[in-house]
Parts: C-alpha cells; sequence; structure tokens
C-alpha cells in the first residue's frame, strides 16, 4: 500500500505521509506534520508545521489546521473550517513593529478520537474538542466540547449529545442511547456517563 499524492499538493519533506492517504490538489502539508495512516487531505486544504493526526482522519476542502494542532484517530474536519492558535492576533507588536514568530506563543486545538467538526466552523484555540463530539457547521468554538456534545452557534453552545455515528441520542427513562451502537448513557455534572451492560 502507497500514499497518492497530487502532483500539484505542496507537501514540506520534512513531513510524515502515512501509508494509504491520499492528499489531493493544491493541499500544503508543512514541516514535520505527522499525518497517520489512510487519511484524506482535500483540495487547498492546509496542515501546519509539527501538527499531528491519527489515522483515518479526513481533511475536507479548504480546510485549515494550524499548528499546534492535534487530531486523534478518526476525526473529520469539515470543508473551510479553521482551528486557529494564536490567543491574541495581531500582524504588529504594540510599537508597530511587525510581529515575527519570536513574538507569539502557538496555542492549539485538540480534537479528541472521532470527533467531527462541521463546515466553515471555527475553532479558537486553545480549545479541546472531545471523543465523538460534534460540532455544527459555522459554529465557532471558544470552550471546550465534552466527549459526545453536539455545539452550535456563535459562540457554540451545547444544545444535545450525540453517538459515535454522529446522531442525536435518544432518551430511555433516567438514560440516553445510541441507535446504531445500543450504548447506553447517563448524564451527570454535564458530563456523559457510559452505563455498564
Amino acid at each position: 500500500m502507497t500514499s497518492r499524492v497530487a502532483s500539484s499538493a505542496d507537501i514540506d519533506e520534512r513531513a510524515v505521509i502515512g501509508e494509504g492517504t491520499t492528499v489531493w490538489h493544491l493541499a500544503q502539508v508543512r514541516e514535520d506534520a505527522q499525518i497517520g495512516e489512510d487519511c484524506v487531505i482535500g483540495r487547498g486544504a492546509y496542515i501546519g508545521a509539527g501538527v499531528t493526526m491519527g489515522r483515518n482522519c479526513k481533511v475536507q476542502n479548504h480546510a485549515l489546521v494550524y499548528e499546534p494542532a492535534t487530531l486523534a484517530e478518526g476525526v473529520f474536519i469539515g470543508p473551510a473550517a479553521v482551528l486557529t492558535n494564536d490567543t491574541f492576533p495581531r500582524a504588529v507588536n504594540a510599537d508597530g513593529t511587525a510581529k515575527t514568530a519570536a513574538d507569539w506563543d502557538a496555542v492549539g486545538v485538540d480534537i479528541e478520537h472521532g470527533a467531527s467538526i462541521g463546515a466553515r466552523a471555527v475553532c479558537v484555540a486553545p480549545v479541546r474538542v472531545g471523543a465523538w463530539a460534534l460540532v455544527a457547521a459555522g459554529a465557532v468554538v471558544v470552550a471546550d466540547v465534552p466527549d459526545h456534545a453536539l455545539v452550535a452557534g456563535v459562540p457554540a453552545r451545547q444544545i444535545g449529545w450525540v453517538g459515535r455515528d454522529g446522531r442525536p441520542l435518544r432518551a430511555d427513562g433516567d438514560h440516553l442511547v445510541c441507535l446504531s451502537t445500543g450504548q447506553r448513557f447517563q448524564e451527570s455534572g454535564g458530563r456523559l456517563v457510559p452505563q455498564e451492560g
């Protein structure tokens, strides 16, 4: 098995592209990025220096993943979504001199296993998006998102819970149930707790 990289893609020689990964036209993967196996990087997507991606991730067309973001296994980044990295963005310092890399500390967005970021959503670093969470299209995430949470709006607020398939969990008495897996949860203190059996 080999990787497939479009001839118009810009892949730095120090980047690592996993087996079975496809990088489409006009995508850019910067130095020291670590891309896992069987990933897809869409047309015009940007993967910053040192970004790490687990296996089976999908970064859709024109998405921007700035360093030092980390994407766990199975993460989906929708078209034109942005993961930022600067807490106080400015082109110049307070004295008017041009900012250089030495004038700021990059902060990252961490996306946990199986989570999805919708089209044109923005995650403002530093934030963590929990495992299997779903950020709705166009949302602006400015605070951590719990595992399995569904968030939407500007700023993003939690509006429900989702299962591993991305569909809303169904209420069943005191529990919430994932229809595709049958997994049962109970809500406690703003988090979901998996239930045995």
